[in-house]
C-alpha cells in the first residue's frame, strides 16, 4: 500500500480524536512559535497538519499567513469542516511534502509534528530537507517534533526512525542552527504515553 493509501484510509476510518497523535491543543507548538518572535504577519506552513487544531488555535491567535499541507484529502477536508468559513484565508496543499512545490523562500516558520520521523530512507530526508531549503526565508525558523530515542518504534502500522535532539539536527546540517530542544511526553487518547522531541532551529541567514 502506497503511503497516500494507507493515510487516507486512517483518516476515513476513524475519527480525528481517535487517533494516537491527537492533541485538543498543540500547545508546545504554539508556545515555540511565540517564542520565534515573529507577528501576526508571518508565513506559516504547518506540515502534516491536515487534522491538526494548530491551525484553529493559529487563526484564533491572530496569524493570517498561513498553509496547511497533508499527504491525505480526507485529513484536509476533516479540518475544513470544523473551521468552516474561519478557513477560507487557509491555503491548503495535498501533497507529499518531499515533491510539492514552493515558491522560494516564502515561508517565516516550518512546522512539522510527527512527520519526518516517517522518512526511513536518506533519499526522502534529503529531498526532504532540499525543500526545507528552498521555501524558507534565510533566518526563517524550523520547529519539528519527531518521536524521541525512548519513543514508539512504529506509528499507525509504519515503522518510524526515533531521534536525539542532536541526531535531529545533524539531519539539517550546517545551513541551520539549534536554537532549542524539549522533550515532551505525550498522552495518547488510549492512556500510553509516548516520548517526542522538539528542536527549533533558524536558518542561517546569507
Amino acid at each position: 500500500m502506497k503511503s497516500k493509501e494507507h493515510w487516507e484510509k486512517v483518516y476515513t476510518a476513524k475519527a480525528p480524536d481517535n487517533v494516537s497523535w491527537f492533541q485538543p491543543h498543540a500547545e508546545m507548538s504554539m508556545r515555540l512559535i511565540h517564542d520565534t518572535g515573529l507577528g501576526c504577519d508571518a508565513a506559516i506552513i504547518d506540515v502534516g497538519g491536515g487534522a491538526s487544531t494548530l491551525v484553529d488555535d493559529l487563526l484564533d491567535d491572530g496569524y493570517r499567513a498561513l498553509t496547511v499541507l497533508d499527504l491525505s484529502a480526507a485529513a484536509l477536508n476533516e479540518t475544513l469542516r470544523r473551521l468552516g468559513t474561519k478557513g477560507e484565508s487557509v491555503r491548503w496543499m495535498e501533497a507529499d511534502i518531499t515533491q510539492a512545490v514552493f515558491e522560494p523562500y516564502s515561508f517565516d516558520v516550518w512546522h512539522d509534528r510527527a512527520v519526518f520521523h516517517f522518512l526511513t530512507t536518506d533519499e526522502d530526508r534529503k529531498a526532504y530537507v532540499k525543500q526545507v531549503l528552498r521555501a524558507l526565508k534565510p533566518g526563517g525558523h524550523v520547529i519539528m517534533a519527531t518521536f524521541g530515542s525512548n519513543g514508539p518504534t512504529q506509528c499507525s502500522g509504519l515503522p518510524v526512525v526515533r531521534y536525539a535532539p542532536e541526531e535531529l539536527h545533524s539531519e539539517f546540517g550546517e545551513a541551520f542552527t539549534l536554537l532549542a530542544h524539549e522533550e515532551q511526553l505525550h498522552h495518547t487518547p488510549f492512556g500510553t504515553d509516548q516520548q517526542f522531541i522538539y528542536c527549533m532551529c533558524r536558518k542561517v541567514a546569507l
